[in-house]
């Protein structure tokens, strides 16, 4: 019995040496290198070159790019790319185009001056934003497409690992090379990196695209209520394609689960409330704490990037073994217990030892909730709407977390840190419950 145990388990963990999966770790590299770079990067390199705080607080709007993308993500889905889309295919035309756009931005960032160009460098970060934006739609539906619903689990903990060394890369990397050269030597770099995304697009097949036949069916039938069949105006014809690319993706998901549907968005909007909300008091909790900015940064590099790495590949791994439900359960459960950890800490005699503990456990937690849900929202795309329903999804998923985080400092100020570290703890109950009861409910497949 334990000789067969340890087989699975062994073939559980080859998961992460299949090449689709491996893959994912360049993908998740190329994601994550331009998203610091366009942030927290950028305005250190702005408020080093003497930029006012006022000035630099505006850059942060670039962001809304990432929050929108699903406005766009049906241009994806649909439009082909001339010349490139008959050579690479759909999800891979899409991908090189945005590497290209990005490794353009960064370049055209580098060769800025911010106190000279300050406007241009505005219009570069724009663009680098946009492409960012562009690939996740895009990685996001490779990642759906490449492999089976349960190899989900894997492929999210892969792009996860690579995602966290770009963000190293693009952070701690950057100050270095800066420090020692300067901030458009940086972004040089930058640029030269997302050779690794290209060469990797380059490399990977492109997967299958199979047209689910009711959702054929489906945009027949909203062209046909609509009164756009038959009409050959070229107004006509576009709002044919509207109605396919746009309207179609979401009248099918809520055809498909019913009722159910809004139950399962609002997991999606409630299941990141508890760490996101924690998050945005997280760094300044360890300061009043009187740790120094060294201690927090060398504890959250270290402990926090090996074991959110480890949580990510246990949850594939999980997902592989026991499908999807059971994880997601222990994730959903996990995250906001991990906020009792906050409360023993703001509570205690504060010790490297304790951070140490307090960060690996919320980072562990993270990293299996995040692979574990990635994977449950794979699983709800329809393969005919990949990009656009996973862009609204992936939007849905931090939108109610960043407008109820952003009263964190109120509650703080009101309660203190360890009522609101309970706080946040129970943000994360309606998502358990509902979990709970979804589980109970079959899956519906496309």
């Amino acid at each position: 019995m334990s000789d067969k145990s340890g087989t699975d388990w062994r073939a559980a963990l080859a998961v992460y040496r299949r090449p689709r999966v491996m893959a994912m770790s360049f993908l998740g590299f190329s994601a994550g290198l331009p998203f610091l770079l366009v942030f927290s990067t950028l305005s250190a390199w702005l408020r080093d070159a003497g930029l006012a705080l006022s000035t630099i607080g505006f850059f942060s709007w670039i962001g809304i790019t990432y929050s929108i993308k699903v406005f766009w993500a049906p241009v994806v889905d649909r439009v082909p790319i001339f010349f490139l889309t008959g050579r690479l295919g759909k999800r891979r035309s899409w991908m090189l185009s945005a590497q290209l756009l990005i490794a353009l931005g960064l370049a055209g960032m580098a060769l800025s001056d911010p106190q000279a160009h300050l406007q241009q460098i505005a219009l570069f970060a724009l663009l680098v934003a946009f492409g960012s934006a562009t690939q996740d739609i895009t990685i996001d539906a490779y990642r759906i497409e490449a492999v089976e619903r349960l190899l989900q689990g894997a492929m999210a903990a892969s792009y996860v690992f690579g995602y966290r060394v770009a963000l190293l890369v693009a952070g701690a990397g950057a100050f270095y090379i800066a420090a020692a050269q300067s901030w458009q030597y940086a972004y040089f770099t930058m640029a030269a990196l997302m050779g690794i995304g290209i060469v990797t697009t380059l490399l990977i097949a492109e997967p299958e695209h199979p047209v689910s036949g009711s959702a054929a069916q489906l945009e027949r039938e909203l062209a046909g209520k609509l009164g756009l069949q038959g009409n050959a105006h070229v107004l006509s014809r576009f709002a044919v394609w509207f109605t396919g690319a746009v309207l179609s993706p979401f009248a099918e998901f809520f055809r498909r689960h019913g009722l159910l549907a809004l139950l399962i968005l609002l997991l999606i909007g409630s299941f990141r409330l508890s760490d996101i909300t924690m998050g945005v008091m997280a760094n300044p909790f360890y300061l009043d704490l009187g740790f120094s900015k060294v201690e927090i940064a060398n504890i959250t590099k270290v402990f926090g990037f090996f074991m959110t790495i480890l949580g990510a590949g246990l949850g594939g791994v999980l997902v592989l073994r026991y499908g999807i439900y059971r994880p997601l359960l222990v994730g959903a459960l996990l995250v906001p217990v991990t906020n009792l950890f906050f409360v023993w800490l703001a509570l205690s005699e504060p010790n490297l030892t304790s951070l140490a503990v307090v960060i690996s456990m919320d980072n562990l937690s993270g990293g299996f909730a995040t692979s574990a849900f990635i994977a449950y929202l794979s699983s709800l795309t329809n393969t005919t709407y990949t990009a656009t329903q996973y862009a609204l999804f992936s939007s849905l998923m931090t939108l109610p977390a960043k407008i109820i985080g952003g009263f964190s400092g109120i509650v703080v100020e009101a309660a203190g840190y360890a009522w609101f570290f309970l706080y946040a703890g129970a943000l994360g109950i309606p998502a358990l419950l509902l979990v709970i009861y979804l589980m109970r409910k079959p899956l519906l497949s496309t």
